[in-house]
């Protein structure tokens, strides 16, 4: 108001950063061309979605400092949601009743991701899963690819420092291929 620019949270920008990367990995061309995601909105949704599942994932064993920061991640992301929503012409009378289903589908995807997770090395569940949402129905058997890649996003998210990660620097990840 009088020039005066404050500067964002840490955790607020680390957040940034963390979803930064999730919608620069959901966009990569070869989730669409090879492994059969739907390049419609709601395939980038679930993309989207899945990457920062991943992060949240990786940030449940970093104690407080990363219970604050996934907190921070979800909010970017349903600001990022309500953004692009607006941008497709959704008004304000619909906006909290779009947000509420978003957040539920969240929510849910999240507790079966959870569960997926819980039951590896034993991979049907998650095969079922991204199936059912990241496939758009696709039979459980044609997710294999798919699911080797959640896998190794996992492996290489677990493989990074807690510090960088709550700084929100995710810099010893290779960038993804935009084909």
């Amino acid at each position: 108001m009088l020039g005066l620019k404050r500067e964002k949270p840490p955790m607020l920008t680390a957040a940034e950063g963390l979803h930064a990367w999730a919608v620069a990995h959901a966009r990569a061309g070869a989730l669409y061309a090879e492994m059969g995601a739907p390049d419609t909105v709601e395939g980038r949704f679930e993309l989207l979605t899945l990457h920062v599942l991943l992060v949240m994932d990786r940030l449940k064993s970093g104690g407080a400092p990363a219970a604050v920061l996934r907190q921070q991640l979800f909010d970017v992301y349903l600001s990022d949601l309500d953004g692009a929503m607006r941008e497709m012409g959704v008004g304000d009378l619909a906006m909290g009743k779009r947000m509420r289903k978003l957040g539920e589908a969240f929510y849910g995807r999240a507790k079966a991701f959870d569960l997926a997770l819980e039951a590896l090395p034993e991979r049907a569940p998650l095969n079922a899963l991204i199936a059912r949402t990241a496939l758009a129905g696709e039979p459980a058997k044609t997710a294999e690819t798919l699911s080797c890649y959640v896998i190794d996003c996992r492996f290489r998210l677990a493989a990074l420092p807690d510090a960088g990660l709550l700084g929100g620097v995710v810099d010893t990840w290779e960038e993804p291929r935009d084909d």
